[in-house]
């Protein structure tokens, strides 16, 4: 009972310190966007880094990041993340090194003044609309001929079950598999305790973390659904062997 009053407390708290520290980087974030691309999602990035790096000590949150070396200079993936809460995104759009753009529901593009910054990182899509889906494949296309990564989450949605990781939907293994570029694994722990989907007005400050995998080749694959099945069971070892 106590547990979940504070919890209650920290999440008024929390919206604060997010919506407080946006404020700061809301200008610079939209005027980015006045050198085109990829240089303004490049100083996107950089300023979201300075807002997380306000963000996540205001909340009582604490980051652990590995992995990086696994992203070679001149080269850039498609990473996939497990999808545990809506703080997944804060944690990995900025902890990727180098410029990225992550997939992401056009509903979320509405909220006043944070759908400004949403827009500026995102590949927008409709899953309701099919034109809105080819679209948002070009241009997912498009973001990786550019020379920055494509974030993607193959689970679709959320993870509300009680197993480490949901069925893959094909889009991110099409993707690479037509690209040809690497995917490389992102393990995402701690957020779906510290905002559980099953709890409204609920946060619980600790830790969280992202591990950045191997790269995956698909070129070593015969077609998208090896290396879909490859990429989900190499996630799924090392989600049920290491803790956060």
């Amino acid at each position: 009972m106590i547990k979940n009053i504070l919890a209650r407390i920290l999440a008024i708290w929390t919206a604060f310190a997010f919506a407080g520290s946006m404020l700061i980087f809301l200008f610079p974030i939209w005027a980015a966007g006045i050198f085109g691309e990829p240089i303004s999602t490049a100083w996107m990035i950089r300023f979201s880094r300075m807002w997380m790096a306000l963000y996540f000590p205001l909340s009582f949150i604490n980051v652990k990041i590995t992995g990086k070396e696994n992203f070679k200079k001149g080269e850039n993936y498609i990473v996939v993340c497990n999808h545990n809460s809506f703080m997944d995104v804060p944690l990995s759009s900025p902890g990727i090194p180098g410029p990225n753009k992550t997939i992401a529901k056009v509903e979320m593009s509405r909220i006043p003044l944070f759908g400004i910054i949403y827009k500026r990182g995102s590949v927008l899509i409709n899953r309701k609309d099919e034109q809105s889906r080819k679209e948002s494949y070009q241009k997912m296309k498009d973001v990786l001929n550019m020379g920055m990564h494509m974030c993607i989450y193959p689970e679709g949605t959320r993870n509300k079950t009680d197993d480490p990781l949901k069925s893959f939907h094909d889009g991110a293994f099409r993707l690479s598999y037509e690209t040809g570029k690497k995917i490389i694994p992102a393990i995402i722990r701690g957020t779906k305790e510290m905002l559980p989907t099953n709890k409204t007005l609920y946060f619980w400050p600790g830790k969280i973390s992202m591990q950045f995998l191997e790269p995956i080749d698909p070129k070593n694959f015969n077609d998208l659904y090896e290396l879909k099945e490859h990429v989900y069971q190499v996630m799924l070892k090392e989600m049920t062997h290491h803790c956060v």
